[in-house]
């Protein structure tokens, strides 16, 4: 039994891993829609097995490395063909459209940096792969489901979609520290604790305004990434002044 036991938090992280070779499978067909779709999948399980790890005392090496290479597809590939394919799709193919690949590059190099450094284990030093996937996810999605939006003018542009791929694979390597959203004792007086706090109240507000409004769900993860990526610019910025 516990042979079995032991070996469910990585099932449930290939499950994370599948979801994401499946979400490109449905890139490359047009079907951008269902990538994203793939991609929360992805992230449900991303979270599941580290619960599950916990809950069960089942932690391992290989779950470890496991880990980062299912996030290496569901959040650094997946993103990167989703921006492509977009471009591709709104007739805009050219070098520019190649730019969103360099995210999986730089993915793969927050994810072997987060493996090997001891400073991230309550908080994050640059931005998260699953942030950064979820940013560029919904925002494909948003696009596909309301083209009359006001964000397809900026797709059909060659420069958006390549910067906006840039500045999010600089975060990812950066050393700006960011908060994770892991609560522990202790922590009520702290300035991380208060922004966490701040965000989650945020998300919540987002969350009801964007429904009120009769909008697509992906913009609460548009609106909720980019306050998050604001909230931690700010307070870097304050800290160095």
């Amino acid at each position: 039994m516990k042979g079995i036991i032991r070996h469910i938090p990585n099932t449930i992280t290939s499950m994370n891993l599948l979801c994401g070779a499946m979400g490109v499978i449905c890139a490359f067909d047009g079907r951008l829609e269902a990538s994203f779709y793939f991609m929360l999948a992805a992230a449900v399980f991303d979270f599941c097995d580290g619960l599950a790890a916990r809950a069960l005392n089942a932690y391992s090496d290989i779950g470890k490395e496991l880990d980062s290479l299912s996030d290496m597809v569901s959040f650094g590939l997946l993103p990167a063909i989703m921006l492509n394919r977009l471009m591709a799709e709104a007739g805009n193919v050219s070098v520019w459209s190649y730019v969103p690949l360099v995210m999986a590059v730089f993915s793969a190099l927050r994810l072997a940096k987060f493996n090997i450094d001891e400073e991230q284990k309550d908080n994050f030093i640059g931005l998260a792969t699953p942030a950064s996937a979820m940013l560029c996810g919904a925002l494909v999605h948003y696009i596909c489901k309301t083209p009359d939006s006001f964000l397809a003018p900026l797709i059909g542009t060659r420069l958006f979609v390549p910067i906006l791929s840039i500045v999010l694979s600089a975060l990812m390597v950066s050393r700006i520290p960011m908060f994770s959203l892991k609560f522990k004792a202790g922590q009520k007086d702290s300035i991380v604790y208060r922004m966490r706090v701040g965000f989650i109240g945020f998300c919540v507000a987002v969350s009801i305004a964007i429904f009120l409004f009769g909008l697509q769900f992906s913009m609460i993860f548009i609106v909720a990434v980019t306050g998050y990526i604001v909230m931690n610019l700010a307070n870097w910025l304050s800290r160095r002044k």
